[in-house]
């Protein structure tokens, strides 16, 4: 069985109410891209909750809280201000992981196979410290680096997933985020073969696709599903 990586997006929803097993937090890890994270906050934090709530286009409740969250942010990441990534989103992905209750040995395979992409940290691996923050890659949030978040990241995150795949012969990439951040992934310059996942709802009897992927060719002229 070839190695993989498996791709998620984050949610939208966080949990920083439920406290995290003291052995788990003594495993957190730092985000490898803290220094990006950093620079996007400063500009954020530029920002009114009325330009917050038109960007992103939030409630005038939602943009309060998240500018408040822009202000507490710190480059350095505690215990006390932060959360592992897979404990801290909350949306139905994360549910069904139930990771709370995941043991030890489950989280280490996790750390070392699960990637979450964001639109503030690129990507995550599942033990890293996470702070509050709300950021979809989609935003169109100008940067030096670029008119939006794909321009800012850029193949930070392409090589990110390579160098993480690097020791593999024949690595594979599944692909279970959404488009919106699957795009972070410059697809031509990953070294690895990607599997792409569509996902179906069944609604009026029949099934409604509600997340859809393209097949993409391999260099020799496979598909890929």
């Amino acid at each position: 069985m070839a190695p993989m990586l498996f791709l998620l997006s984050p949610a939208k929803t966080l949990d920083f109410d439920t406290p995290v097993r003291a052995p788990v937090l003594k495993k957190a890890t730092e985000p490898e891209f803290t220094e990006r994270a950093a620079e996007l906050i400063e500009l954020l934090r530029r920002k009114t909750p009325a330009q917050v709530a038109g960007l992103m286009s939030l409630s005038d409740k939602l943009a309060a809280l998240n500018v408040a969250r822009y202000g507490l942010w710190q480059a350095e990441a505690t215990d006390y201000n932060s959360k592992p990534a897979l404990l801290a989103f909350n949306g139905d992905v994360y549910e069904g992981l139930d990771a709370k209750t995941l043991k030890a040995a489950d989280l280490a395979w996790a750390q070392q196979h699960l990637v979450i992409l964001s639109g503030l940290y690129g990507a995550l691996r599942p033990l890293d410290r996470l702070q509050p923050y709300r950021l979809e890659m989609g935003t169109a949030l100008a940067t030096p680096r670029g008119k939006d978040l794909y321009a800012h990241w850029g193949n930070t995150v392409t090589d990110y997933l390579n160098q993480r795949l690097a020791a593999d012969r024949a690595p594979v990439v599944i692909n279970l985020a959404s488009v919106e951040y699957a795009r972070v992934v410059l697809r031509k310059a990953l070294a690895a073969r990607v599997v792409d996942c569509q996902f179906e709802d069944w609604k009026g009897g029949g099934y409604k696709v509600i997340s859809f992927f393209a097949k993409r060719a391999r260099p020799d002229g496979a598909l890929r599903h």
